[in-house]
């Protein structure tokens, strides 16, 4: 029953799996950001305690995005567990450290998937990458620019608040 099930499947099983990986990641991710924005609210941060849950709704419907995907190919999408979720930070740039952080695993995750994808010539599934390849050069400019206004501020005096402030406000403009 199984190999007639997968015959009906236009997904490998490993990139089933993969994406069912990926899937896991993106939840995580979400979770991360929750995490996150917990964090900054407690301290006072309370603009990039916005963005982060907007980063953690944005992480969600990716992971749903995935989840439909593999089921609208026939695959079995997998609700993952999610542990070990970090809590605490020993700094507000270690929040955006860490979120940049996250963000290349995404992508080079996805970028993971695709290779695979073009090894076993799924060009459908490649084609539905295409999306969050695009999505994560957007996500990772974004934190890697509010990483920079660490620098372009600084963290004394005001300098925090400015840059809690600026978070909000960065856009991604791929027309540019």
């Amino acid at each position: 029953m199984k190999d007639l099930l997968r015959i009906k499947s236009l997904i490998s099983s490993d990139i089933e799996a993969l994406l069912n990986q990926q899937v896991k990641k993106e939840a995580f991710s979400s979770s991360v950001y929750l995490a996150m924005a917990s964090w900054c609210n407690r301290n006072g941060y309370d603009f990039s305690s916005e963005y982060f849950f907007k980063q953690a709704e944005e992480e969600r419907h990716h992971q749903l995005k995935f989840y439909k995907y593999i089921l609208d190919m026939g695959g079995n999408a997998v609700s993952p567990e999610i542990t070990g979720i970090k809590q605490e930070y020993n700094s507000f740039r270690e929040v955006f450290e860490e979120a940049l952080d996250q963000e290349i695993s995404v992508t080079n995750s996805i970028k993971n998937i695709y290779a695979r994808c073009m090894k076993e010539q799924d060009f459908i599934t490649m084609e539905f990458l295409n999306w969050f390849l695009k999505e994560q050069r957007e996500e990772e400019y974004k934190a890697r620019r509010a990483l920079e206004l660490f620098e372009v501020i600084g963290e004394e005096g005001t300098g925090r608040w400015q840059i809690d402030k600026h978070v909000g406000q960065i856009k991604y403009d791929s027309e540019a």
